[in-house]
């Protein structure tokens, strides 16, 4: 059985995209959610959903070193970041090299970097007159947004729409694809 372990900050419409999708597999099961929110609501579907959950806070994450060894006794067959908005450490790349991928609503390399998600993506591409957006699903590295693109998936904009079109637009995608993706990763 592969095992998934979900980082998440809000509430989790990929984290419930992702547990729909393998909640039948045999072959592949989210073991973990993990989150840097207490009231994130990914807790609520991953309680409601039977998988174990836990929030923490920057120190367990980046130097108490308490997450990088929950994922070595785990040792997930990949790490997913489902809408995390904290940079990950370079240790836990290092240590799991190329076993974490994100999603990002944009279409990568554009509108990727620091500061860059949800909303702030979405503004960024209706200010510059973009015909186009979608979703990008990349391997994590040391940088925000420049880890080896695994898949893109593009929606048309019309010119009227506002950064809440783009935004549920890209959520199609993203819900979509990322479980696909995963699924041809661990296959």
């Amino acid at each position: 059985m592969k095992k998934i372990v979900i980082f998440a900050s809000g509430g989790g419409s990929n984290a419930q995209a992702i547990l729909d999708y393998f909640k039948d597999s045999a072959k592949i099961k989210v073991s973990l959610i993990l989150t840097n929110n207490p009231q994130a609501g990914v807790l609520d579907r991953a309680r409601k959903s039977g998988v174990a959950a836990m929030s923490f806070n920057k120190f367990a994450f980046a130097k108490a070193n308490s997450i990088h060894q929950l994922l070595k006794s785990i040792d997930p067959d990949l790490i997913v970041l489902a809408g995390f908005l904290w940079k990950f450490p370079e240790h836990l790349v290092v240590d799991f090299p190329n076993k974490i991928i994100n999603i990002h609503p944009a279409l990568l390399p554009n509108y990727g970097g620091k500061g860059m998600y949800g909303i702030h993506v979405h503004r960024a591409v209706v200010e510059n007159k973009e015909n186009e957006s979608g979703i990008t699903i990349h391997y994590v590295n040391e940088h925000y947004d420049e880890g080896a693109i695994i898949h893109q998936a593009v929606c048309e904009l019309e010119a009227t729409d506002a950064p809440k079109d783009v935004a549920r637009k890209v959520l199609e995608l993203e819900h979509e694809h990322f479980p696909k993706t995963i699924e041809g990763l661990l296959s």
